[in-house]
């Protein structure tokens, strides 16, 4: 009607998406790799929505679904109920924010572990679930001042502002612009302009038409750069990059997830099966002291029915699964 305000709200499905319960359920109690990695996750959420002005005002892992990425996880809010939107945020607002996220995080660690000893916790209990939660303020604090430091260097030291942005690329963060300006003592000051966390999936893209997150196209990358490695030794000649994209998705890629499909199905994120497959091609070449080969490896990932946090419908029957810290089990003949 003239003269009141309106919106629309847009939502969309997030596939392939895990509550925290169902993740860290199918994790040890204790610290592990892949509880780091979920925290890691909720502290690039926050600098994520603050970087765009969004003040969150209730974090909290109930209000967050997770996507695995590779071998990361992605964070997404999915309770806006009480943000804000804003052109910047304020250092206050932001440090408030963040008291709220590590409140919440502890409470909703200490709630499962609690649930998951069947009754109380107990205080090593507690001042674990509030020690992994200050953890995520520590992990927002470092990736914050990575992404807004400001560097003084010597003219001409292209060396330093290389490796600034190869740290940021690391991170997945594309580069938008390097701002140069007089520092002291005849140095130069630079900053650098970060755009979105999809430098890795742009260049998968780029080169393969595949689309993927960051982190299962950084792994595709290199698995891509390792093929065009072994082509040009076993062809002994020079493989241009178009030439070897071509072949590793029509020779290997391809056929690999056509495999896969078959067990994992439809539910299932068909790209990140891929990944799994290879780390646990890695696991089984360390056991092996040799590389097994993608074969062996696809032989043995679905001889274990394919697992993964996201199959199944029981995640207490499945605690323990994690990518990089389960045992691939004994080698196939």
């Amino acid at each position: 009607m003239p003269g009141r305000a309106s919106a629309i709200l847009v939502t969309e499905f997030l596939e392939h998406s895990l509550q925290y319960r169902r993740l860290l359920m199918r994790l040890p109690t204790g610290p592990s790799a892949g509880r780091d990695r979920l925290l890691d996750a909720m502290a690039s959420l926050l600098v994520d929505l603050h970087r765009g002005g969004v003040y969150w005002g209730d974090c909290s892992l109930a209000n967050t679904l997770f996507r695995r990425d590779g071998d990361l996880i992605q964070a997404y809010l999915v309770d806006a109920e009480t943000s804000e939107v804003h052109r910047d945020l304020s250092d206050g607002q932001r440090e408030y924010d963040l008291d709220v996220l590590v409140e919440n995080v502890a409470f909703g660690l200490a709630d499962l572990a609690a649930y998951s000893r069947g009754g109380e916790l107990d205080g090593a209990g507690q001042d674990q679930a509030i020690s992994e939660a200050e953890s995520v303020r520590t992990r927002y604090r470092q990736l914050w001042a990575e992404l807004h430091a400001e560097e003084e260097v010597a003219p001409g030291d292209r060396f330093a502002m290389t490796s600034r942005v190869r740290r940021l690329n690391d991170l997945g963060f594309a580069i938008d612009e390097i701002e140069l300006e007089p520092g002291s003592g005849g140095r130069l000051r630079f900053r650098i302009a970060v755009a979105t966390r999809r430098f890795h999936a742009r260049e998968l893209a780029a080169r393969t038409g595949l689309v993927a997150l960051e982190g299962q196209a950084r792994i595709l990358m290199n698995d891509l750069r390792e093929y065009r490695t072994w082509l040009q030794w076993f062809e002994s000649r020079r493989i241009e990059r178009p030439e070897a994209a071509r072949r590793w998705l029509d020779d290997v890629f391809r056929p690999t997830t056509a495999r896969l499909a078959t067990v994992v199905g439809s539910d299932r994120d068909i790209i990140q099966a891929y990944c799994d497959v290879l780390e646990h091609k890695w696991l089984l070449s360390e056991q092996a002291g040799r590389d097994v080969g993608l074969a062996v490896a696809v032989d043995s990932y679905l001889a274990q029915g394919a697992p993964a946090p996201e199959a199944g419908a029981d995640p207490a029957a499945e605690a323990g699964f994690d990518l990089r810290e389960s045992s691939p089990g004994p080698m196939p003949e």
